[in-house]
């Protein structure tokens, strides 16, 4: 029986303590971090180049924004699997990433079982959606 595929996944923070917080949580859901990335401009480049499953992306960046990245990559690749990381909850924010592509939100303060259960559900709708021919 051939052992099943880890989930790779890519993290994206301009702040390196939020990074390693984030693939700590990553790894204990044994999935492989493919790469990390400070910037959007990175991101997008990275993503193209790796095609995570999952992306884990922060809004406010330099070099290009969080919604900039998640634009470009939806608009590249429309059925890839992104949770935006935010500080900010502002209604807004979150509607204009939902509208851009974005298949979840996680806020950085979420204490780190929250965080684990977030990505799981977000994963499971997200699969669903995609087996339905939602996305």
């Amino acid at each position: 029986m051939k052992p099943k595929k880890k989930m790779q996944v890519m993290v994206v923070d301009d702040e390196d303590h939020v990074r390693k917080l984030i693939t700590t949580v990553i790894k204990s859901m044994n999935c492989d971090i493919v790469a990390e990335a400070g910037n959007g401009k990175d991101a997008v480049s990275l993503f193209c180049d790796l095609k995570p499953n999952m992306l884990l992306l922060d809004i406010n960046m330099p070099l290009k924004s969080g919604k900039e990245a998640l634009a470009d990559i939806k608009k590249r690749f429309p059925n890839a699997f992104i949770i935006m990381l935010t500080s900010l909850t502002d209604k807004e924010t979150v509607e204009d990433c939902i509208r851009l592509g974005a298949s979840g939100f996680i806020r950085k303060d979420l204490p780190l079982d929250e965080m684990r259960d977030v990505i799981k559900k977000t994963w499971t709708a997200y699969r669903k959606s995609l087996q339905a021919g939602i996305k």
